[in-house]
């Protein structure tokens, strides 16, 4: 279930790390530490492909491969 790319960073502005799983679009969430924004980010995840499979919308494929960045 969990094999979709998980990007965690540092907001200043919020002032809390964010988590995004850029492959389930707006799947995002956010927390004090590290590990919990991992955790938080994984429970979105399983509601968002929760959500998509109860609406009959389609599941991403996980790509399995990183993002490049620039």
């Amino acid at each position: 279930m969990l094999h979709y790319e998980i990007i965690i960073y540092w907001s200043n502005e919020d002032q809390l790390f964010v988590a995004d799983a850029p492959e389930l679009p707006g799947c995002m969430a956010h927390g004090d530490t590290h590990e919990s924004a991992l955790a938080s980010i994984k429970e979105a995840m399983q509601f968002w492909l929760d959500t998509a499979r109860e609406c009959g919308d389609p599941i991403p494929v996980a790509k399995g491969e990183r993002l490049m960045f620039a």
